[in-house]
């Protein structure tokens, strides 16, 4: 009787962990988080799409609600992405996995930006400012993070 008590206590364990696997094995559960990208520089861009697929395999896609906020000098990584195919795949790839790429109308209209040159950009992905939607979003509850 004791064994069969302690199999099925055994059985049960093995089976919540399986159960709740990718949250037991991170800890992290859901998570809200905006990035912030507002500089120009092809490297620190580069990394900070691969911090967002760090982020993504750490916690995993259905539990992330992650932001791309581009303002200022961010709007070169969709401007980049324009002309190179392997940034395009890696901006895809984030895209499929629920990630959203927002750029600022103030950046847009003040660069005199032509929205064909930025990969991907759609006029629903066009925020009016963004610094306000980086704060609105913070008030949300939403984690800052800037690369």
């Amino acid at each position: 009787m004791k064994k069969l008590i302690a199999m099925t206590i055994a059985a049960l364990m093995t089976f919540g962990f399986t159960a709740t696997n990718a949250m037991a094995a991170s800890g992290y559960g859901k998570q809200k988080v905006v990035y912030h990208i507002n500089y120009d520089t092809p490297k620190r861009q580069d990394g900070a799409l691969r911090n967002i697929q760090n982020h993504i395999n750490a916690v995993g896609a259905k539990n992330l609600d992650l932001r791309v906020i581009m303002h200022g000098k961010g709007y070169t990584l969709l401007q980049r992405a324009d002309k190179a195919l392997k940034l395009q795949d890696k901006i895809i790839k984030l895209k499929e996995q629920g990630i959203k790429f927002e750029m600022c109308a103030n950046t847009i209209r003040g660069k005199k930006l032509d929205k064909k040159h930025l990969f991907g950009l759609k006029d629903s992905d066009i925020v009016p400012s963004g610094v306000a939607e980086i704060a609105k979003l913070e008030q949300e509850g939403y984690a800052y993070v800037k690369p």
